[in-house]
């Protein structure tokens, strides 16, 4: 299964339908290279509905803003819990809405289901293959064909902890590697976080495991990326609100029971100032770029 929402092309072989926003507009792509315009196609790739807001959603707004093609590939979509988080139908809707307040032109489901973040890996629901079982070769073919239908010049992962050592951002950190390796020419950069910061809320964090009964990451240490190996910082401070607006469109996750959904209800009430201090810096690593000053913008 391979979903994508909107006007679109013909789909490749493992397409199902639906397509959000619009497909590469070849005769554009042909004007900004006759014209040498600095414009460029991204490609994001993340792991579930949300996490293209919490983890990049001002370097989206912001590369949109400056005119640039940003589209989103989604690896796993519902299949876990009840309701509305479960179903990949209201997900999906709540990926557009986000999409669409962050200035993204497309969204593409690759059409795996969540893997979850527990010690247990559920079986696959009906119909679909969590994402931490996919055939990585696979997940990664179809990828590649989405950086070459776009043509895109540059792609966004995760690090190789995933950002927060959940299996299924691990996977797509894999997955998005092996797609660019098939693509040849695309260029990656992978989200992530400072490892000395996401290290000082360890304690507050085993502690929240324990009274939530989530299965958060052993050892802090193991996640992010040191400081001195970040290769871009992006102050995204002037997206604040439209980053905290796309956050609010994911309302079963606002919905949900318990601690996770108390937090992504307080995101979305704070004042879009504190909300900028809070979430108003992402940075990314670039495979290959020897760390130094940050780079402050990307392309």
């Amino acid at each position: 299964m391979f979903a994508s929402t909107g006007s679109r092309r013909p789909a490749p072989p493992y397409a199902a339908s639906g397509q959000i926003g619009r497909p590469p507009n070849r005769r554009a792509s042909r004007r900004r290279a006759w014209h040498d315009d600095p414009v460029a196609t991204i490609l994001a790739f993340h792991a579930h509905p949300d996490d293209e807001v919490l983890f990049t959603g001002g370097t989206l707004a912001r590369l949109a803003a400056g005119g640039h093609r940003v589209v989103i590939v989604v690896a796993a979509v519902g299949g876990l819990g009840e309701g509305a988080i479960a179903d990949p139908r209201t997900r999906l809707a709540e990926l557009e809405a986000s999409a669409s307040r962050l200035g993204v032109a497309r969204v593409v489901h690759l059409g795996y289901a969540d893997s979850g973040h527990g010690p247990v890996l559920y079986p696959d629901p009906p119909g679909q293959v969590r994402f931490a079982r996919a055939d990585p070769d696979e997940a990664a073919a179809r990828l590649a064909a989405l950086i070459a239908e776009e043509r895109a010049e540059v792609l966004l992962s995760y690090d190789p902890s995933g950002i927060s050592g959940h299996r299924d951002h691990v996977r797509v950190h894999q997955v998005g590697a092996r797609a660019a390796g098939l693509a040849g020419s695309v260029r990656v950069l992978e989200a992530t976080a400072p490892r000395e910061r996401l290290s000082v809320l360890e304690r507050p964090a085993r502690a929240l495991r324990r009274l939530a009964g989530r299965n958060q990451p052993d050892d802090f240490r193991l996640v992010g990326t040191p400081r001195a190996a970040i290769t871009h910082r992006i102050d995204v401070r002037r997206f604040a609100a439209q980053k905290q607006a796309a956050l609010a469109a994911h309302c079963s996750q606002a919905g949900r029971r318990g601690r996770s959904g108390w937090l992504f209800r307080l995101l979305i009430a704070l004042p879009a100032p504190v909300f900028g201090l809070l979430a108003g810096r992402e940075w990314f690593t670039e495979p290959g770029v020897p760390p130094g000053p940050y780079r402050r913008d990307i392309p």
